[in-house]
Formats: C-alpha cells, sequence, structure tokens
C-alpha cells in the first residue's frame, strides 16, 4: 500500500510549486493547492504494482542518482535550482524512455488536477486568475427518494436477482425485474448522492463518484479513463447525451457476430422504451460558446450538424437551470438528468428491490456450474468493512466494461476472450482561443455534434466532433505543459477557450486482466489505424475552430503544435500538415476514454463471443453480463442508450424465456425478502 511519507510529501511538495509556480499576477504556488491527502488516496485507489510504482518514482527524486535521468547536476530534486527542476521535467517529457514519460505525466496530470480542480476549498485564487466562478448556487436539500440497505454486521441476503452494479445497465434490470414482481438485491461499488451531496467541485465529485477516485487509467499511464462508480453508474456522471445506435453498426454487429437480433422490431422496441423513459428530447434552445462554435464553424464549412438528444426533464429556460447543466458530469443537483438514479432505480426501489451501496464483490459463486450467488465486502458509515453473503437464483454482472471482466476472472471464468477486444473510443481535445468569452463551463456540456467524419475511407470506422466538459481541474490535464508560466497563461485564458473532442470509433480493441491480488489491469495500444482516423478528425475540428473564429488553436501533442489566424485566415496551415508525422507515442500526447465496451462481448460464436445471445454466460448457466461489455464492438456513439437498450432486451428474455435468440428458461418470481444477520 503506497503511504506518503514525509520525504515523499516534500519531493511533491516541489514538484507542485514546479508545475504550477507562482507567479507575478499573485497566482498562489502549486504546493499551496495540491491537497496530499487526496492525492494519496487517488493513489492507494490503484493496482498495487502501479502505488510501488509511484513510490519509486518519488523515492527517486530524493536521491543524486535522479541527475542520470536528464543528464543533469547530480542532485536530488529539491536541492536542484528552480530553472533545473523545470529542465529536468522538459526532458522527461520529450524522453525516448517509456518510464520517464509515464512519470512526468503521472506527477503533471495529478498536481493540475488537483490544484485547479478545487482540492483546497480555502483557496479560491486559483479560480479568481481564470475567471472560473466554481459552483453554482447551492440547491435546497431534499430527502432522498431510495432508500439503501445499512447493514452494520456480517449479513447474509437470499433473493431471486442478484444485479451488480447499478449504471445504464445494471439499473435497466433491476427496474424492468423488479417491477415484474421478481425479489431484486442490487449491489453497488460507489456510493449514494442525491441533490446536495452533488457539490459541483471537481475534485470532490470526481473522488466520490468515478472509479479509482477519477485516476483510473491504462497500465502504461497513457489513456485516462473517467468511468462513473456510484449510485446510478454513468448515467449519473454522463454529459446526458442520448444517441441512438446507427443503423449501419446494428447491422455489421448482427452480420459479424452473428447476432440477428439487433436488427428485430423488439430490438428497436427496447431503444424506444428506455428512451421513452428516460425523457430523451431535443427540446432546447440554448447552447454555450463552445457548442454554438462548433455548430457555426461547422454550418460555414457547409458541413452538417445536428443537436444532440438529452435525457432531461423539467428543463426550462432559467440562467439557473442553463448554468446548471455544465456540471453534470459531476452528477445532477438539480435532478434534470434522467439517468437510472431517477428512474429504473427509483421503479425498483418502489416494488419492493432492496439497494445496497458502497460494496464491491469479490466474486460470484459458482456450485455444479450454475451462479449462487456473490460475495462481497460492505463499507458501512463509520469505514468498518463487513461481509456480505448474497444467495441468488440468478445473478446479473453490470459493473462496466472494465470491472465486469474482472469480476468474471476472479469468479473463476475461463473463456479465452474474456476480457479482450476492449474499445475505449480514444479521444482527444482541440482548443482553441476565441476574441470573445466564451465560459463553456456553463450550459449543456454537449448539445451538438459533427457526424460527417465517422465513415472514412468507406468503412464503419472514424470520429465524431462533439464538446466537453470544460470545468478548470480536467482542462488543465489535457491543456499541454512546456513551462509553469506557458501552461498557467494557457489557463489564464480560460474563459476564452473552447473545446472540441474528437471522438474516434475504435476498430481494434485493448484487453483487461487481472494482477496476482485480483485487481483488474487495463492494456491498450492506439493502432496506426485508429490514430489516422483520430488525426483526421482533429484536423477537421482544427479547421471548424479557426472557420468559427478562434485566433489560437491548439493541437493536442506535448510540443503543443499552435495554430494562427488572422481576420478569418489560418496563417500556419503547414502545422497541420505536419501533424500525422509527429511522433505519438504513449504519453507524448493526452489521450481519454469515457466509453469502455466489449470486454464480454456477446454473439453467435461460443468460441469467440463469452456470452450467449441472451446475456447468459456461455461457460456458467444463471450468470449474466448486462452493461457496455456485452457490445459485439464500439457503438461509435456515446454508449448510454445503447447499453439500456440492451439491459432492457436482456430482461424481457429474462422474464419471459423466449427462446428464438437462445433466451433462457424464464425465472418465475418468489415472493417475500429475506436477510439473515
Amino acid at each position: 500500500m503506497f503511504t506518503l511519507t514525509p520525504d515523499r510529501s516534500v519531493v511533491l511538495h516541489a514538484l507542485a510549486d514546479t508545475i504550477i509556480p507562482a507567479l507575478a499576477d499573485g497566482s498562489p504556488a502549486g504546493s499551496l493547492g495540491v491537497n496530499l491527502e487526496k492525492l494519496e488516496a487517488a493513489i492507494r485507489e490503484q493496482p498495487l504494482g502501479a502505488q510501488a510504482e509511484f513510490g519509486q518514482l518519488l523515492d527517486l527524486m530524493q536521491k543524486p542518482i535522479l541527475g542520470l535521468t536528464w543528464f543533469g547536476p547530480l542532485k536530488p530534486f529539491r536541492k536542484l535550482e528552480p530553472e533545473q527542476r523545470e529542465q529536468l521535467l522538459q526532458s522527461w517529457a520529450a524522453s525516448n524512455v517509456p518510464q520517464l514519460r509515464k512519470g512526468f505525466q503521472a506527477v503533471r496530470k495529478l498536481c493540475t488536477l488537483l490544484y485547479y480542480g478545487g482540492s483546497m476549498p480555502d483557496l479560491p485564487a486559483a479560480w479568481g486568475h481564470l475567471g472560473y466562478p466554481g459552483p453554482d448556487e447551492k440547491p435546497v436539500d431534499t430527502p432522498k427518494p431510495i432508500g439503501t440497505l445499512r447493514p452494520n454486521q456480517d449479513t447474509d441476503y437470499d433473493c431471486d436477482v442478484l444485479v451488480i452494479g447499478s449504471g445504464a445497465g445494471g439499473g435497466v434490470v433491476a427496474g424492468e425485474l423488479a417491477q415484474a414482481g421478481y425479489d431484486v438485491l442490487v449491489v453497488e461499488k460507489g456510493p449514494y448522492c442525491h441533490g446536495c451531496d452533488f457539490t459541483q467541485r471537481e475534485v470532490d465529485m470526481l473522488g466520490k463518484l468515478y472509479d479509482a477516485k477519477g485516476a483510473l487509467s491504462t497500465q502504461d499511464g497513457s489513456i485516462g479513463i473517467l468511468a462513473g462508480s456510484c449510485l446510478g453508474g454513468g448515467t449519473t456522471v454522463n454529459w446526458a447525451g442520448a444517441f441512438r445506435t446507427p443503423d449501419y453498426v446494428l447491422q455489421e454487429w448482427a452480420r459479424e457476430h452473428d447476432a440477428p437480433h439487433f436488427t428485430t422490431p423488439e430490438f428497436k422496441e427496447s431503444i424506444n422504451a428506455v428512451a421513452r423513459t428516460i425523457g430523451v428530447n431535443t427540446n432546447y434552445t440554448r447552447h454555450n460558446g463552445q457548442n454554438q462554435a462548433l455548430w457555426d464553424g461547422s454550418t460555414k464549412l457547409g458541413q452538417e450538424v445536428k443537436l444532440i438528444p438529452r435525457n432531461e426533464k423539467g428543463l426550462t429556460d432559467s440562467d439557473s437551470h442553463f448554468r446548471s447543466l455544465g456540471y453534470t458530469s459531476l452528477g445532477d443537483a438539480h435532478g434534470i438528468k434522467q439517468g437510472t438514479l431517477n428512474t429504473y432505480l427509483l421503479t425498483a426501489f418502489e416494488h419492493g428491490a432492496r439497494i445496497l451501496a458502497d460494496t464491491k464483490v469479490d466474486r460470484v459463486t459458482i456450485a455444479h456450474g450454475r451462479a449462487t450467488g456473490a460475495e462481497a465486502v460492505h463499507t458501512t458509515e463509520d469505514g468498518r468493512q463487513i461481509r456480505i453473503t448474497v444467495r441468488a437464483r440468478r445473478v446479473v454482472v453490470a459493473g462496466g466494461a472494465i470491472q465486469t471482466p474482472a469480476l468474471l476472472l476472479r469468479s473463476g471464468l475461463k473463456h479465452p476472450h474474456l476480457g479482450r477486444h476492449l474499445h475505449l473510443h480514444p479521444t482527444v481535445v482541440v482548443g482553441a482561443r476565441y476574441p470573445h468569452p466564451m465560459n463553456s463551463w456553463h450550459g449543456p456540456s454537449m448539445s451538438v455534434v459533427n457526424d460527417n467524419f465517422t465513415m472514412l475511407h468507406g468503412t464503419n470506422f472514424g470520429a465524431k466532433l462533439e464538446t466537453p466538459p470544460t470545468h478548470p481541474g480536467l482542462l488543465s490535464m489535457v491543456l499541454p505543459w512546456l513551462s509553469g508560466r506557458q501552461h498557467h497563461e494557457l489557463l489564464r485564458d480560460a474563459s476564452h477557450l473552447g473545446s472540441f473532442i474528437v471522438l474516434t470509433r475504435d476498430r481494434d480493441g485493448g484487453r483487461v486482466s487481472l494482477d496476482k491480488h485480483g485487481a483488474a489491469l487495463i492494456d491498450y495500444t492506439l493502432s496506426d489505424f485508429d490514430r489516422a482516423n483520430m488525426l483526421e478528425g482533429v484536423r477537421a475540428a482544427a479547421q471548424i475552430h479557426v472557420a468559427a473564429g478562434a485566433t489560437e488553436v491548439y493541437l493536442p501533442h506535448g510540443t503543443l503544435p499552435t495554430l494562427h489566424t488572422q481576420d478569418g485566415t489560418l496563417q500556419n496551415p503547414e502545422v497541420l500538415d505536419k501533424l500525422p508525422h509527429l511522433s505519438w507515442k504513449p504519453n507524448q500526447f493526452g489521450l481519454y476514454s469515457a466509453h469502455q465496451m466489449s470486454t464480454c462481448r456477446m454473439g453467435g460464436d461460443a468460441a469467440t463471443h463469452p456470452l450467449k445471445l441472451n446475456g447468459e454466460t456461455v461457460e456458467v448457466q444463471g450468470l449474466f453480463v448486462a452493461d457496455g461489455s456485452a457490445f459485439p464492438a464500439c457503438s461509435g456513439v456515446n454508449p448510454m442508450l445503447t447499453i439500456m437498450a440492451l439491459a432492457h432486451f436482456t430482461a424481457q428474455g429474462m422474464k419471459t424465456g423466449d427462446g428464438r435468440f437462445g433466451r433462457a428458461v424464464p425465472l418465475a418470481p418468489t415472493l417475500g425478502q429475506h436477510a439473515t444477520n
């Protein structure tokens, strides 16, 4: 377990002051704004091997041998002059040694996120210099509509159906089966938050609502992965985009994976049913600055743009509601977003389902080839850990495409494709400075989409252009760092920055495996094919910024290639031409993922697909998967609505036992709920 010793704290403070130096404009030094307790907590969420590696990095920086890593003086970091410290970090950022690039990005991302994301509540100056207003008005506290179980000692539960995970997949299955009369128990690893629990502070909410406190990444550290880990899962932190799966993707899944149900009227009805329940609509008229720029620039270039369907209800034209939409990646304090927390989970609870939050499932129990329940650990309100044992007639795993395969592997499943084919929709950010205020932290995070580059070169693969949340913590992570002053000056213009994301439908996947302690390990390398498509999207995004009136465009590479415009005309187009010829090795550019899919894919060939078409595993009877890991391949769009539709479809099969698509024998509901202490 990683321990933050006094010597390591000294090193981290010195690193923070180098990455975020105090400047003449009065902005405080990094060490004053980086909460080391929260940094330690984030590191402790990593696999033990990664924790040890980070500790070794800090220990190396205390030794004179550190000089050999950058051909500098043989001195520990704290004894270097400030300019030497900066030169060391610059050397690591550009190094040909992967471990040094990884080390630089790890400390750089942690320090900037904690500083600009508000880890120290008493340091408002960090926001004031950016023009960032911080959290919106405090919402009125309201009672929590869902009552969760709160065991205080080792406890056994019995149920018809155990649902592990409460997001887009688990929440829908729980609601559908509970409403049909089944005794459902939902177990969720994360906490239950509601209303004013959503403080709109980045660091607090990332730590509470996201897996690994928002610090989940691939093993090489090159891809930051955002995955919801709270009641409601990804639907609680989704940016409210509710895309229907493109027909060409559904046809591809049906054709290439022998999964005909994706093109049937029944599956379409599942999509429609879910869309009705979560209130999908395009009944909004206001865009924030960067969404308007995407609309205007695309239109000026003759490219079609569309409104993004959003799952919201009760939205008004008030400034309060408009501002609050910008914080929904940190949870929705106003209850406008209709994730499973406000829909299917509430229905499940109202129909007798029991819900147990703050509970990590260690393994699914299996006897004679059939799932029988699970063993888990619940963290009580006072921080104690108690054992939970569940006996169930059926088990549905819906922990997301990282944790679902990890749980199944810990439970003894051995299918050769389990954990493979990981798709991430790898995403880069193309930022730009505009002459007028954008204030992109307010208003819908995503309301406009450009789909002109989604099917490149006659394939089903390409990139979508959308917009992200732009609160300063995550913004500081994605903007390249060349020096402390350069990075601060970029962020000082935060109110004038607009950002587009290039979301790539990746053809080639990665893998989830286990370390020796049973923790998930994520491996993913962006292929040449997918990188080429991504760079076409980057070029398009940059050109749209220029057309929309940006004065500077910042390309997503660690060397910060920058486009300059004058009177709406690009002055240095050769920078775009050179982009594919730069080195794009891991940690030379910022790459992110908010969508994880396909690690337990369903299909008609049991040799290559761990799931049957009904969602049941081919290895274990009564064990189902109902989340994004069941996708045959990635969706190419925000997967929330597709996951919910597939979970809805799977739940109907569990209820009816319809055998047309390999569905299992129906499960008859039982009466009564049982818990034994």
